[in-house]
């Protein structure tokens, strides 16, 4: 089946970049000229995802509007001289079919996804973490697309840190397939000294199928 959904977890608090997001969603702060959730819905497209569901939260209306249409903003760079900012505002609300669902509480990125069920139903789907921007001429989202195409099974992107700082994130069970592929059949978070499978730790991305529900 085709991958066509993405769903983005955005209804964090943020509170590992305070004081910078006391005031602003951590994912709207800019990475040069863009906020950060942008290069994620961009990724997503570049991709072929069609539709993405963004999970919120309170205090997070601002990322509807910044994917929403902005009359009063198109009708004053409609001027002459403003035809380049006047196509970037309209693309980004013509991007892609973004939905929004709020989280009420923050209940973790497991009770994120359940909130996607209605959404993504019997379809796969990707999940994009919302705070984590990876920039690449081939987009993750695609590489998970193809090695689902390839397996036919749920697939996550995985990356190597140093053994010193597992302890931080998680390690997986990894064993090579071909490739940049690996086969992971068990992992540990934030593991001990001695507790580590493999320097392989999860990344950002994973793409999920139905079964993640039953």
């Amino acid at each position: 089946m085709r991958v066509t959904k993405a769903i983005i977890p955005a209804a964090g608090l943020g509170t590992r970049v305070l004081p910078a997001t006391k005031a602003m969603p951590k994912e709207m702060l800019p990475i040069v000229d863009k906020p950060a959730i942008q290069y994620i819905v961009e990724e997503a497209v570049a991709a072929g995802i069609q539709d993405i569901l963004i999970i919120t939260g309170r205090n997070k209306d601002i990322i509807e509007d910044h994917f929403d249409r902005a009359p009063e903003l198109e009708t004053a760079l409609g001027r002459p001289g403003k035809e380049k900012a006047l196509e970037e505002c309209l693309g980004i609300a013509g991007m892609a079919n973004i939905f929004f669902v709020r989280q009420k509480q923050t209940l973790g990125l497991g009770h994120a996804v359940l909130m996607a069920k209605p959404f993504t139903g019997d379809e796969p789907f990707v999940v994009m973490y919302g705070d984590d921007v990876i920039m690449g001429e081939d987009p993750v989202a695609g590489q998970l697309i193809r090695a689902y195409e390839a397996y036919g099974r749920a697939a996550v992107g995985i990356k190597e840190v140093p053994k010193a700082d597992l302890q931080k994130y998680c390690s997986m069970k990894a064993e090579p397939i071909q490739g940049n592929h690996y086969f992971i059949d068990d992992m540990i978070e934030k593991p001990a000294p001695g507790q580590e499978f493999s320097n392989f730790s999860i990344l950002g991305r994973c793409l999920l199928t139905p079964e993640i529900y039953t």
